[in-house]
């Protein structure tokens, strides 16, 4: 089906091909056409100008939009939507002064997460998860990585794996799964991590290999739960299968994984609420993608990862939404974007250029998605009427999206 979109208000992030992720100053251009046309052509992006420059086509579908801006859809590149249940409880427990901390020492947390899901059965999982994956679309999401690790068994994280590849196959959004090999520490466990680590390893990563589970693996490197010598292991170990390396990183404690992300040329480093100037420097020159997940800063009442630090130094960011259970139990990037301007001082600019370029590059499909390109898929955002791009962040409550495309077809709300 072809689809031309005319008098576009503004047609936002157009990019060549050779441009794949924003780093630094640049971040705050957003490169645009004010009322321009959009033409699709069998799911992709196959023209667009100014209106005075529009040559006729022959199209099934013209949509006039008039006083509307499109965009690309939303690239989120750290998502953990898989997984059962919820923990609304432990939600009370931070209220009346529980820290996320003590809640895990306590068996809650991840484990609470691994307890449930090791309980529900695939296709409970899968229902559970297509709900949420259908309400991501709505809001504009049309790439988005997805992560096991609320197995803590080979079994259970088989399982979330099997669900994500589900989702792959029966949904047009584009869809990265990576297995989160060291999240938690199970209680069968605790005195044994090697035996843990050994095992969840040796036990999983030869299927998802010959089943084709997963494309990049990741690691909680933080204080009591995985160490940097931990995370080199898994992340060592897994290249051997074919799985690019992503890292929970400077989340509570900086202890050097995004030194150890770098060196094995990670796709991304996400969460660093807290880095520190070498973690700067060694970021430097490199293809890492550093990415804030202000929605969890947001939900536990931790830090906002220093956004202005890490673009004012010279270095890309990606936004996303960490959208689980415990910490993020939101996938609504709209919202992400806001957030981003409101409490990490990001200009709308830089918001949308971490949360479509850069997010699409933080999980390896910056070819496919992330910007108004010719031969990219037609993943876009069609707003409402609005006075100016940064209505989008500045009206943080509002819905401001009229029709998301996803592959050139409207997504039903």
């Amino acid at each position: 089906m072809n689809i031309l979109f005319k008098n576009i208000k503004e047609l936002i992030q157009i990019r060549e091909k050779s441009e794949i992720f924003i780093s630094g100053k640049a971040m705050k251009t957003l490169p645009s056409i004010q009322n321009a046309y959009l033409l699709i052509k069998k799911g992709v992006i196959a023209a667009y100008g100014p209106m005075s420059e529009y040559p006729e086509y022959e199209v099934d579908e013209i949509v006039d939009s008039t006083g509307k801006m499109i965009l690309p859809s939303w690239c989120d590149s750290h998502t953990h939507l898989v997984y059962a249940g919820n923990r609304e409880g432990e939600f009370e427990d931070r209220i009346k002064g529980c820290s996320y901390q003590k809640i895990a020492e306590m068996g809650g947390g991840i484990l609470n997460s691994a307890k449930v899901l090791k309980n529900t059965s695939l296709e409970d999982l899968y229902l559970q998860s297509k709900v949420r994956l259908e309400e991501v679309m709505c809001l504009g999401t049309g790439a988005i990585e997805i992560k096991s690790g609320y197995g803590l068994t080979p079994k259970s994280e088989l399982k979330m794996l099997r669900v994500i590849k589900r989702l792959q196959n029966e949904f047009p959004v584009t869809i990265q799964a990576t297995f989160l090999a060291a999240h938690a520490i199970p209680e069968t466990h605790k005195s044994n991590k090697e035996l843990f680590l050994k095992t969840m390893l040796e036990e999983t990563l030869p299927i998802i290999k010959k089943e084709n589970l997963a494309s990049a693996v990741d690691v909680f490197c933080e204080t009591g739960y995985f160490t940097t010598e931990d995370t080199a292991y898994v992340l060592e170990t897994a290249q051997d299968y074919g799985l690019k390396p992503k890292i929970h990183v400077n989340q509570f404690n900086a202890i050097g994984g995004v030194g150890i992300g770098v060196y094995y040329n990670a796709l991304s480093v996400d969460h660093l609420e807290l880095i520190r100037d070498e973690d700067l420097a060694v970021l430097k020159g490199s293809k890492t993608m550093p990415v804030a997940l202000p929605g969890c800063s947001f939900f536990l009442e931790i830090p906002y990862t220093p956004a202005r630090k890490i673009i004012d130094f010279g270095l890309p960011l990606a936004l996303a939404s960490d959208y689980n259970p415990g910490s993020a139990p939101s996938g609504n990037m709209n919202f992400i974007v806001s957030t981003a301007c409101i409490k990490m001082k990001m200009t709308p600019q830089e918001a949308i250029n971490a949360a479509t370029i850069n997010g699409a590059f933080a999980m390896g499909v910056e070819h496919e998605v992330g910007s108004i390109t010719v031969g990219k898929k037609a993943n876009l955002i069609l707003t409402k009427p609005v006075h100016s791009l940064t209505d989008l962040p500045y009206c943080f409550g509002s819905n401001l999206i009229e029709q998301v495309y996803v592959n050139g077809k409207a997504v039903k709300n």
